[in-house]
This record gives C-alpha cells, structure tokens and sequence, in this order.
C-alpha cells in the first residue's frame, strides 16, 4: 500500500509464500468470508483451510480462542509431525492482529494425566473427573 499510494508503484500488492515458513494455519473463524478472504490472499488449499472451517461449523465464530479448537483439530486428525510449524492467526476489531508461530515437538508421555487424553475433536470427551470403565 505504502508503495502504491507514496512511491506510485502500480501492481499487485507483494504477498510472501507464507507455505514456505508453515506446514499448518489456524485461521481466526472470523466468518466464512474472513476465511475465504484469508485463502484467497495466502493462496491457501482447502486441505490447509478445513481446521479453520471445520472449527467455525462445529463452534461457530469463538472469537480469537478459535485457533486453539483448530490446533486441536490438527492433532486429531494426525497430521501435525515433530518439527513441523504452525501460525495462529487472530482479528480484532479495527487493525488489531495477533499471531503465534508454535513448533510441534516430539510427543511426550502423558503418564498420571488422563485428561490430557481428551480434547475438543472427541467424539465422546470424558471430564477429568470421571474414571475410565
């Protein structure tokens, strides 16, 4: 924008191959249009899109706390491997736009925290407090 509008440089904004950096998105589920608009302008695949959308079916728009149903969904489906990067994406209102970049480690022994067997993706999650038959 400052190129176009200061310098008068004509053309498409320059947008970085942001695949290049991260091997998963979890999008902010702003609304079907904030992730269309997020696919289309990041040149993202619906495979690279399905948490995003997936999450905002399943829960509706959670605001910024979204991302971390899309994470879990993520690891659910398996695809998340040691080593590879994720970017959470999260709007505000007005200019507001936060992100984290998470580096998935090799996974560790949950041995004496049952609850941490659960999450959000299961088709049947247990309380922390109930016992398992």
């Amino acid at each position: 924008m400052f190129c176009r509008r200061v310098l008068g440089v004509k053309g498409p904004a320059y947008v970085p191959n942001f695949k290049k950096a991260f091997q998963h998105f979890c999008i902010h589920t702003g609304g079907r249009g904030v992730i269309d608009k997020m696919e289309n302008t990041l040149s993202l695949t619906p495979d690279e899109v399905e948490p995003s959308r997936a999450t905002l079916y399943r829960w509706g728009n959670t605001s910024s706390s979204s991302v971390w149903y899309e994470l879990a969904f993520i690891e659910k489906k398996g695809r998340i491997r040691a080593g590879q990067r994720v970017w959470q994406i999260g709007f505000g209102s007005g200019f507001k736009c936060n992100s984290a970049v998470w580096e998935a480690l090799p996974a560790a022994e949950r041995i004496g925290f049952p609850h941490l067997d659960t999450q959000p993706w299961d088709e049947r999650p247990q309380s922390a407090n109930s016992t398992k038959a």
